[in-house]
């Protein structure tokens, strides 16, 4: 494991905790609420605790993608050292309106500071440049992650590249089966292992698209055939869904994104954008 991933293992458990079996979020709970303990202790202190067996455990550490339980406990110290985040509270139904939304805000901000942890820089820059090399984009994505792809192409279409985007699944794989080599695709996808975005996948490859993948930080098949991978955290949090934490995420990258472009394209981006603007302003009264 890389040393980039091995300092966010609290954040990768967060991150695949719903799909995760029962056993494995005993280890898990545990491993949220007392990571100092995990750190000093020894795996069979840590499975006496829990009450399982330590293979139990040392398969856990594997399943996070850790060599073994010592490996595990490195992360965790890297990922303590300094950390001094505020535990988030879970939503009560005796809470007030104005506490409900202090704590879905505060969750937000975590879900994005989080995110900009695990964001790799070198792969920022190289969707950048992808971009500005390319001869066509085409922003990718089933369900809600669909909604963040459309995201994208309003926002891309600013800055005077050719972006595209198809809100219905079969035109996507249609869009997908004429891509080239020449041209870039960004597939977005919470879990990165919903069938549709894989048999695009597939097709892309196939093809020897570029592929630009904005996923999970969790393992997934996408993350692993994809040329460039941009990360995001989500978590599963009281009354709201892990992809509806996803979306913010995504299009806080797919902002980054955007906003790298612009820079980098100089007076032609700012020319695009102008236009744009000026196109717009006779609709507003």
């Amino acid at each position: 494991m890389a040393a980039q991933e091995r300092k966010h293992c609290l954040i990768r458990i967060r991150s695949e905790y719903p799909q995760f079996t029962q056993t494995e979020r005993k280890v898990a709970d545990y491993i949220l609420e007392y990571p100092e303990k995990v750190v000093k202790g020894t795996i069979n202190e840590v499975a006496d605790e829990i009450g399982i067996a330590v293979s139990t455990v040392f398969r856990f550490c594997k399943t996070m993608g850790f060599k073994g339980y010592q490996d595990m406990k490195i992360g965790l110290a890297s990922e303590l050292v300094g950390s001094e985040k505020e535990e988030l509270e879970g939503i009560l139904e005796t809470d007030s309106e104005a506490k409900v939304t202090e704590k879905v805000f505060r969750s937000n901000i975590r879900t994005m500071e989080e995110t900009l942890e695990v964001l790799d820089a070198e792969e920022v820059a190289k969707a950048v440049d992808l971009f500005q090399q390319a001869d066509k984009i085409e922003f990718y994505g089933c369900g809600g992650s669909n909604i963040v792809a459309q995201d994208a192409y309003h926002k891309m279409l600013r800055t005077g590249l050719p972006v595209f985007s198809q809100p219905d699944t079969h035109m996507q794989m249609m869009s997908a089966a004429q891509m080239k080599e020449t041209d870039v695709a960004v597939l977005i996808s919470q879990s990165g292992a919903t069938k549709d975005v894989l048999d695009m996948l597939h097709i892309l490859k196939s093809n020897n698209v570029p592929v630009v993948a904005i996923t999970n930080f969790a393992k997934s098949p996408l993350r692993e055939r994809a040329d460039v991978v941009l990360s995001t955290v989500a978590e599963e949090a009281d009354y709201r869904p892990q992809t509806l934490s996803a979306a913010m995420s995504q299009m806080s990258v797919i902002d980054a994104l955007y906003v790298n472009v612009l820079v980098k394209r100089k007076e032609k981006g700012a020319n695009a954008w102008e236009k744009i603007r000026n196109a717009v302003l006779g609709k507003k009264l």
